[in-house]
């Protein structure tokens, strides 16, 4: 009985002395059940982020905006899918933001749609009409404000909260174009209930450039390296996984509750493995110059400003 009493009493202080090792890492995502937003919410599920000793608190939000506002107050430590130009514009502020790693780059994701019957057949036709976009300092913010730019746009740009909300106000007539990213909408489009009339890859500033950031509070980041250095670890195997495994597949799936074969589609359509690849930032100079032009920042960002902004951690 003693050493039965001496077992039971030694497995749970071992128990307790794991549970005690895993660090608490507050997490703000982007979008909910988008591919790319899914990174955390997929490793943590498969057991990636504990068995590098993290538990993450996630929290999300309707879009890049109230992401990179809840890492700048320090609400949580790290925010996922912050749009690049909303994060230069916040830094060049004074903000407290700090880049982990890319998010995302290119944006074939993202696409702007109508009605199946609307008159509406292309960005020209947008003149006087509302063109939405998710919150302001979003990447679809940046994108709209792009395009309106590039094509000389008369549209209403409108932030309208995720994919839901726009999907509602579409189909009930409250804004003329909605915006909406895979898994989302692809059910509407089989039905040919609604009609692309732009994606992100329209926005020349934006095609094959890194369109969203992983950030951090830069406080939270100079007192916790190492914790963000095996968040980032354990991000990268997760993507492995999500693209090697049938496992990372299978949780995605069931998560959102959506057959496996469209969790495949929206993967193996619209991201390449590249695409959501955290080490590399791509056509930083060309996106510090767009800041300015799209009026996002009053000035370009030096190198001795993107070296301070951007500490991702190395692989």
């Amino acid at each position: 009985m003693l050493i039965k009493a001496f077992t039971g009493a030694l497995a749970l202080a071992l128990t307790a002395t794991s549970a005690l090792a895993d660090d608490t890492v507050k997490l703000a995502v982007g979008q909910r059940g988008n591919w790319d937003t899914s990174v955390s919410e997929i490793g943590q599920r498969v057991g990636i982020f504990k068995k590098h000793g993290l538990a993450l608190e996630i929290v999300y939000t309707q879009g890049a905006g109230e992401t990179q506002q809840a890492v700048i107050s320090g609400s949580v430590d790290i925010g996922v899918a912050a749009g690049v130009m909303g994060v230069l514009g916040a830094y060049s502020k004074g903000a407290p933001v700090r880049v982990i790693g890319a998010e995302t780059t290119g944006a074939k994701d993202l696409y702007w749609y109508v009605k199946a019957d609307s008159p509406i057949k292309s960005l020209k036709d947008t003149d006087g009409k509302i063109l939405a976009y998710s919150t302001n300092g979003s990447s679809t913010h940046g994108i709209v404000t792009a395009l309106i730019k590039q094509y000389d746009l008369k549209a209403k740009p409108t932030a309208m909260g995720g994919p839901a909300a726009n999907l509602t106000a579409v189909m009930s007539g409250q804004i003329d174009v909605g915006w909406a990213a895979p898994p989302f909408g692809l059910d509407q489009l089989d039905k040919k209930e609604i009609r692309i009339i732009a994606t992100g890859n329209d926005a020349d500033v934006f095609k094959g450039q890194t369109v969203r950031l992983n950030v951090a509070n830069a406080n939270y980041l100079k007192e916790h390296k190492a914790i963000v250095a095996r968040y980032m670890n354990a991000y990268r195997e997760t993507i492995d996984c999500m693209y090697k495994e049938e496992r990372c597949i299978k949780a995605y799936a069931e998560w959102l509750n959506i057959p496996e074969a469209k969790a495949k589609r929206t993967r193996d359509d619209f991201f390449s493995g590249d695409a959501i690849n955290p080490d590399k930032i791509t056509g930083l100079d060309t996106i510090v110059r767009d800041a300015v032009d799209l009026k996002f920042t009053a000035s370009p960002l030096t190198k001795e400003h993107l070296v301070d902004l951007i500490q991702s951690p190395p692989r």
